[in-house]
Parts: C-alpha cells; structure tokens; sequence
C-alpha cells in the first residue's frame, strides 16, 4: 500500500507542466491500485459531465479500449451517482449492466470495489479493482481504496484534465497529452504522429507559426520517450551570436581562449542521454548550420580547444516557423541540413484553422487554469466577450491567447468577463469598432457576408439557431448569404 501511495506521489511531481501521454498515466495508476490490493486487474473511470456518463480509456482487456457507463448504472455508474463505495462480494447477485459488461469484455467479475474520486464534493471519477486474488474484499481493503481515491485527486489536479472534470465544464471529455489541449482533425493527427515518433530516437522537425506550440510537442516527444529520465535541453538558435555558438553548443576545453581558465561543457553534453531541442534552428547562418550538419551527421564534436572529439548520445528534435525549402531556394538555408533535418515532419497546426469548438476549448481551459494559478474565482464570458474572442483571427495562437486570458482573470473585477475585460493586442492593419478588431475600412457587404457564413458556421449550419443568434430572421439572413429563403 506504502509503494501505490508512493507511486502516485512521484506521478503527481511528474505531471507537473509535463505534456505526458495521459492514458500512459491513468494506467499507472491503475496498475498501482491493482497491485496494493491483491486484484487481478483495475479500471479507471472519468466523469463526462456533459454527456453523462463515466469513460475508461484502458481497462487491460483485448480488444477493448474503451468502457463506457451510464451515470447511475453498474456498479461504478452507481458510485458516480451517489458518491459512495460499492462492494461486490463473489456470493452477491450481479446486476445487469455487470452482465452486459462481461459479454462485452469477456471478462468475468467475480468480487469487485470501487470508490469515487471526489473533488470539491464533486465525483469527477471512479477508481474499481476486480477479483481479489483470494477470497473477497474486506474492510482494510476498502479503506486502502479509499486512501488510493483521495490521493487520485491530487494526481488529476496536477494534469489538464482538471478544467474538464469540472462539473461546469461546457466539452465533452477528450484528451491525449497533458498540457495539450484540442480536439480538432489537425491535433488528433498531431496526438498520433507524437505518440508514434516518441517510440523512437528518430529527428523529429517540427514546423509551424510563432506560438503554436512547437515547444510543447518537443517536451512531448521526450517526456514520453525512454530518454524521459535525462535531460531535455532546448536552444534557441535565434538568441546565440554567430561567434558564442560554436561554444554554446559544444563548450571548451581549458584554455581554449582567453579567461577560459577552466573546462566547461556545452548544450550537447547537458543532453547526454536525453533530448536536445534546437529551437527556431531556421535562424541559424550559413557557419552555424555547417557545424549542426557535422554534428547530425557524425554525432560527435569538438569542444573549443579539443583535440579530440566526444560522442554525442542525444536525440535531436528542431523547430522552425520559416518556410526552410524558400530558404533553400534563396541560398540562406543548406539543402543538406533540410534533408538531415526533416526525417519525420511533424506540422502544428494555427489556432486559426482549428475551429470554433478547438478554441472554445481552449478558452475555458485558460479560464480555469489561470484561476486556479493565481488562486482567484473561475470566470466565465459573456456571449459578446466570447464573440470578440471569436472574431480575433489570433495571429500569436494559442501564447497569445493564454496571455490575453490570464491578463483577463487577473485584473476583472466581477466574474463574468465582457468586452472591456478582453483586451486584444491591436494587430498592424486593424480598427477598434465597437469593441472589435476588423480590418480597416472594407465594403460593407462583403464583411456581412463573411459575418453571417461565420455565424452559420459556429451554429453547425443550423442557418435558424444562427438568425437567432444574430437577432435577423431567416429571411434577412439568407439575403446576406445571397441566397433565396
């Protein structure tokens, strides 16, 4: 019991701003509970809020990814429902959905506990271990699951999941990595691809806009990769002068120059064993690029002053926001390095092309988050604040959103956030009309236009819900749309 309790601890210090694998997670989790109660096996549920019911993305069965619950039914539905433990001993009758459990899994339950994971007064899930090794479950048993539950609290807050175990939360449960939030077509692909790539110790160059993420996805790749117990060491290749990098990245020996009174390792040999992350490696001269070449190429380097070389035992993961083939094109980037770099490509997508329902979620993620940091209310937004979000094309992505999000929280005096509260960064270009940033003068129709084919959008093409929405009729609509009724 002392090595599960233990286990979660040293997890809860892991989660901590790193973007683990969070099914990865919740297996530990219930491996560690299975193990300090003598059961065969343990499945984990999360509360859906908004769809209402409990979901385990894992429950070591073959075949079966996934096991879904209604509120109240089952076993563990019932403990979601009345925040109560349940027992189920090898001579009690089973219940139907327990039945129907069973066919579907081709698992037989013969005893069975489970106990809500309760914050706030709140279940946000339910921890269940099935079949005792011997005999049934006991009491000690059931305060140890206890003890397991609560500390599962503390584990899930430490993680994004905690915004959408919020009873409040207005999204339907999903997640993939902690600390990476979305949903959207893009970032599921981008979910797969990181999951694949962090198998292996494969260069990985991640492109993609200013702000999007590329440095989240290169602690991914790491964090969940078998170098994750080393150093992750990042670089930005942007911020090292010319004449500094060669000793940056590789360090000197002793007197290799003038006050180098003594030897000093570079970036290379702070990665040992782990990951070197060359950030914004676009920006890189023509010298600078010569030297990561070598260094990709033959893994070894010369500190400054050495005679011989030292091996370098790192992955490289590199990131760029240029677009590296003009580049080639124009003579400021080597087309060798291009195709040393970019072994896998890993594309992050804008914040801008992700959709309404991406960016919503990432809005209230903010909310809560920054909240929660600064120990302040949880806000909500007003339908206009939300709308002037909306309306923002978002050219700093999801930074500038946080930023503009935690400025927010911060300095609102009531809970409810509205326009003034929003303050955008006024982009080159762009006029304040009514508390909105639009393009400097453009022709009235075509910005009603664009206007109302958004609205329909955000409405899923319910053009009615959307004239609502805009407080037109249906008939006005379709005549912005150019359209007959």
């Amino acid at each position: 019991m002392k090595d599960a309790l233990a286990q979660l601890d040293a997890l809860e210090a892991r989660l901590q701003r790193k973007p683990l694998d969070l099914g990865a997670v919740l297996d530990q989790v219930r491996w560690a509970a299975a193990k300090a109660l003598s059961a065969d096996r343990a499945t984990f549920y999360l509360v859906d809020h908004v769809r209402r019911r409990l979901v385990s993305r894992s429950a070591d069965l073959p075949g079966v990814n996934r096991i879904t619950l209604g509120i109240g039914e089952g076993q563990a539905g019932t403990v979601a429902a009345t925040g109560r433990l349940q027992r189920l001993d090898s001579g009690t009758p089973r219940t139907a959905a327990a039945r129907r459990t069973d066919a579907e899994t081709g698992y037989i339950t013969r005893t069975m506990m489970a106990a809500p994971v309760i914050d706030g007064g709140r279940v946000i899930g339910v921890l269940q271990v099935l079949n005792k090794e011997r005999g049934d479950f006991t009491a000690a048993d059931e305060a140890n699951l206890g003890q397991i539950a609560e500390r599962l609290r503390d584990v899930l807050a430490a993680t994004s999941l905690a915004s959408q175990l919020d009873p409040g939360s207005r999204h339907p449960l999903d997640f993939a990595f902690n600390q990476i939030v979305g949903a959207a077509p893009a970032m599921r692909e981008l979910y797969s691809l990181i999951g694949r790539a962090a198998r292996t110790d494969i260069t990985v160059l991640l492109r993609g806009e200013s702000g999007t993420g590329k440095s989240l996805v290169a602690k991914a790749l790491h964090d969940n990769s078998s170098r994750r117990d080393a150093p992750f060491v990042a670089v930005d290749c942007a911020a090292i002068p010319e004449n500094l990098l060669e000793n940056e990245l590789f360090g000197h020996e002793a007197g290799a120059y003038t006050g180098a009174d003594r030897a000093q390792g570079g970036k290379v040999a702070a990665a040992e064993g782990g990951t070197l992350f060359l950030d914004e490696v676009g920006e890189l001269t023509l010298q600078g690029q010569k030297k990561l070449l070598r260094l990709l190429q033959e893994r070894s380097y010369y500190p400054v002053g050495a005679t011989q070389p030292r091996e370098a035992d790192v992955r490289f993961v590199c990131a760029t926001n240029r677009e590296l083939e003009e580049a080639v094109i124009d003579g400021s980037f080597r087309r060798d390095l291009l195709f040393r770099l970019r072994v896998v490509e890993l594309e992050v997508p804008p914040l801008r092309t992700r959709g309404a329902e991406d960016l919503d979620r990432l809005v209230d993620h903010f909310l809560y988050e920054h909240a929660r940091a600064h120990e302040l209310p949880v806000r909500s937004l007003t339908g206009a604040a939300r709308a002037k979000i909306h309306a923002h094309d978002w050219p700093g992505n999801v930074r500038e959103l946080r930023h503009v999000l935690e400025a927010a929280v911060v300095l609102a005096t009531q809970d409810a956030l509205d326009v003034a509260d929003v303050r955008l960064p006024r982009p080159v270009g762009t006029a304040d009309v009514g508390g909105f940033r639009v393009p400097e003068v453009r022709p009235l129709k075509e910005v009603t236009l664009a206007y109302a084919h958004w609205a329909v959008e955000q409405c899923e093409g319910n053009r009615s819900a959307a004239a609502r929405a805009l407080e037109i009729s249906r008939t006005t609509l379709h005549g912005y749309l150019g359209q007959d009724p």
